[in-house]
């Protein structure tokens, strides 16, 4: 039995550990959050769409082990890392977490086996950065003692059609030898694997799927601004063309950018690209229209609640969503948190309701809402608020009753398309 071992247990190391471990592998589960390790101990998950039968059935098993403890890692057939990779205050990628664990893994790294990151970055993380970490700390060599490769992950949360084993796993590695190892080890796991020539290509392959997202989402943004002013319905025009059977791909507009790779990744690319002289104008104006999302539609709940003789300032607004994606419970990046900022910037009493997130935890970008918690869903806390700005579409939310109780609903995701309402307006 191979043993694997995965460095970070959240939204991308947690199911990819479980799919190890139902192929037959034996997993090594590694992560410094206290939490997750007691949670993971006792059968508890903590992501929406992992139940706690699917823990404590690999536990049981003692295909699944959890740990807060690196040296457990000794001896081990590959290590996979799955960490953070944010931006930090500047807007310039923080790598730190992935250096860290490369510092961490190093001791106890051994010839031959397979050190593979799976954390969104730019290209040369894996051949320069994690490289030299890992060399230093181990004495080892890249390519000759041990395997290093990039593989980066693909998950859809919310989509129940997304399943870790069957979605194509592209593969990159320092040298053909590399690669033939991190095939055999994924190759447990995933039924398609994609190679490629290198791990930069790897990492760029990621970017490149990302960016195509972001770009395409400031599109429709951009002309949501353009056909709103001309009195046209953004949602109806967009349902009209993807009726075209080739050449279009619906994307659709929102309150901004969230979870942990759109708003994130391109950002990678363009930091790297100044370091070959290489400008990325595309991709920075895609990124300054969706970042700009959220005091759009904050203006448009202005001037709703103008029509009606109220002013932002003194109301009680509730924000509909925390999660930066219907039907999950990842507010990662969420656009909500900007909303929310904005809003009590202007003086407004903020709330929300979602029932995914009834708890907003601590984060590096937003811990001054962290123990927040979510209002209950009844006729009285609705009626109570002098708007409902919807963020997220959480298909389990009674949008009818909304509806008929909210005072005055802005709606950014066109969950309410029909709606003929003098207190529905779209944003």
């Amino acid at each position: 039995m191979r043993t694997v071992a995965i460095v970070g247990l959240g939204y991308v190391g947690l199911p990819l550990a479980l799919q190890f471990c139902r192929s037959g592998a034996k997993v090594v589960g590694v992560d410094i959050d206290a939490t997750k390790i007691e949670a993971l101990q006792a059968d508890r998950s903590y992501i929406k769409h992992i139940s706690t039968e699917m823990i404590g059935e690999q536990r049981m098993s003692g295909r699944f082990v959890v740990t807060a403890d690196f040296s457990e890692i000794a001896e081990v057939s590959a290590v996979i890392i799955c960490v953070p990779t944010p931006l930090n205050k500047n807007r310039e990628p923080d790598i730190s977490y992935i250096v860290q664990t490369g510092k961490q893994i190093a001791p106890y790294l051994r010839k031959g086996v397979l050190v593979s990151l799976e954390s969104s970055t730019y290209p040369g993380t894996t051949d320069e950065d994690l490289l030299q970490v890992l060399e230093a700390g181990s004495g080892l060599k890249a390519g000759t003692d041990f395997h290093l490769a990039f593989s980066p992950e693909r998950e859809d949360p919310g989509n129940p059609q997304s399943v870790v084993a069957t979605i194509p796993k592209v593969v990159g590695g320092y040298t053909p030898g590399c690669l033939k190892k991190a095939i055999e080890i994924y190759g447990i796991a995933i039924k398609t694997l994609v190679p490629v020539s290198s791990c930069r290509a790897a990492e760029a392959t990621k970017l490149m799927e990302n960016i195509f997202r972001c770009v395409n989402i400031a599109l429709v943004n951009e002309l949501k601004l353009v056909y709103g002013a001309m009195g046209i319905d953004i949602w109806e025009v967009i349902e009209a063309a993807k009726t075209k059977p080739f050449g279009f791909m619906p994307f659709y507009p929102g309150p901004g950018l969230g979870g942990h790779c759109i708003p994130i990744d391109p950002f990678y690319l363009t930091w790297k690209a100044r370091e070959y002289g290489q400008s990325t104008r595309f991709i920075e104006l895609a990124g300054e229209i969706n970042t700009k999302m959220p005091e759009h539609v904050v203006n448009r709940v202005a001037d709703a609640m103008n029509e009606f003789k109220k002013p932002i300032n003194g109301s009680k607004i509730l924000v509909l969503g925390m999660a930066y994606k219907a039907n999950v419970d990842d507010d990662r990046e969420s656009p909500s948190y900007v909303l929310m900022e904005l809003l009590k910037q202007r003086g407004a009493e903020v709330s929300y309701y979602d029932p995914y997130v009834p708890v907003i935890k601590m984060t590096r970008e937003h811990p001054q809402w962290a123990g927040t918690r979510s209002i209950e869903w009844c006729q009285k806390t609705i009626v109570s608020c002098d708007c409902v700005l919807i963020a997220t579409a959480h298909a389990c939310v009674d949008y009818r009753q909304l509806a008929d109780w909210a005072q005055l609903i802005v709606d950014t995701r066109n969950v309410l398309p029909c709606a003929a309402s003098p207190h529905y307006v779209k944003a």
